[in-house]
C-alpha cells in the first residue's frame, strides 16, 4: 500500500510532481494491499494465455498465411485448438493461480516494491535484459534436464504431444513442468528486484514470445529476422523431432544450443533442406538456389 494519503503527500515525500502515469498508479493502487496488487499477475497471465494467441487462431482457420506454415500438414480445427485452451485454462486455475497467491512471500522477501516513485524506462529497460538473459540460461539446462529419460518420461512428453505447434499449445505441459519452469522466470526479478510493474511487463513479454514460438508460423516481419533469437522456426525443429529431440533447447536467444553443440541436428535439418531447395531449382531449369 502506498503510504501516502493524497498526490500531494506523495509530491512533498519525492521531491517533485508526480508524473502523469504515476498520478494514474497513485490513484489506482493507493488504497489497495500489497497482496492486492500483487494478485493482478493472475489476470495479466490470464489475459495473455487468453488473448496473445488469437491471431494465431484467425491466421490458422483463415489460410491467408499458409505460405508461412511451418508444418504444412500439421493444420488445426477450431474445436482442437479450444480443446488446448481449455486443458491451459484448467491448469492455470489449478496450478498457475494457486502459485501466484503462495508466492506473494518471497515476492516481500526479495523486495519487488508496488509503491512511488515508478521505475524510469532506462531501469526497466536494464532489468528486462537481466531478466532475458538469466531465464533463457537457466531454462535452457532445465530444458535439457526434461529430456532425459527420466525427466521427459514423467513429465515434458506431455508438452510434446503437440508435434506440429500452436500458439495455445504454449503453456499446455504437465503442472510439474509449470512449476518447475517457473524457477528461472522468477529468478531474475529475484536477483534484480524492481517494480511490481517491470515485474509484470516482464511475465507478459516472456509468455508472448513463448506463445509467438509456439505458432507453427514463421513470419517475415518477426523479430528473428533482426535480432539473434530463436523464434518459431527455431522451436518448431524441436517439435518436430519429438521426444528424441537434443536439439534447440534455448527458449528465447540460441547462443546456449550454439556453445553446448545442442543445435547440430538443426543446423544439418538447414543444410539439407537448402540442397533439396537448390537440386529442385535446377531440375526445373529455375534460378539456381542461393
Amino acid at each position: 500500500m502506498i503510504p501516502y494519503g493524497t498526490v500531494e503527500e506523495a509530491s512533498v515525500a519525492l521531491g517533485r510532481n508526480l508524473t502523469r502515469l504515476e498520478t494514474v498508479w497513485f490513484d489506482y493502487s493507493a488504497t489497495k494491499s500489497n497482496f492486492h496488487v500483487y494478485c493482478h499477475t493472475i489476470l495479466l497471465l490470464f489475459l495473455v494465455f487468453s488473448l496473445a494467441p488469437l491471431p494465431i487462431v484467425f491466421v490458422e482457420l483463415s489460410g491467408w498465411f499458409d505460405q508461412y506454415k511451418i508444418q504444412p500438414k500439421g493444420k488445426y480445427s477450431l474445436s482442437e485448438m479450444f480443446r488446448c485452451y481449455k486443458q491451459v485454462m484448467k491448469l492455470f486455475l489449478l496450478v498457475v493461480g494457486t502459485l501466484q497467491i503462495v508466492s506473494y512471500p518471497s515476492i516481500q522477501m526479495v523486495g519487488i516494491r508496488s509503491g512511488l516513485p515508478l521505475p524510469s524506462l532506462m531501469e526497466i529497460v536494464a532489468q528486462l535484459v537481466v531478466y532475458f538473459l538469466i531465464e533463457d540460461y537457466t531454462n535452457y539446462w532445465i530444458h535439457r534436464w526434461l529430456h532425459c529419460k527420466l525427466g521427459y518420461e514423467m513429465i515434458h512428453r506431455i508438452h510434446h504431444e503437440h508435434t506440429s505447434p500452436i500458439g495455445y499449445a504454449s503453456p499446455y505441459a504437465h503442472w510439474g513442468e509449470i512449476l518447475i519452469l517457473g524457477i528461472p522466470t522468477f529468478l531474475g526479478p529475484a536477483i534484480a528486484p524492481g517494480h511490481i510493474m517491470t515485474f509484470w511487463l516482464w511475465i507478459a513479454l516472456r509468455q508472448i514470445e513463448a506463445i509467438e514460438t509456439h505458432s507453427g508460423y514463421d513470419f517475415p516481419w518477426t523479430l528473428t529476422k533482426f535480432i539473434p533469437y530463436g523464434g518459431a522456426e527455431y522451436h518448431d525443429y524441436h517439435h518436430y523431432v519429438g521426444g528424441q529431440s537434443q536439439s534447440n533447447f534455448a527458449s528465447v536467444f540460441t547462443y546456449c544450443d550454439y556453445i553446448y553443440g545442442t543445435d547440430k541436428g538443426y543446423r544439418i535439418h538447414k543444410k539439407l533442406l537448402q540442397q533439396q531447395v537448390k537440386e529442385e531449382a535446377e531440375e526445373k531449369g529455375g534460378t539456381k538456389y542461393e
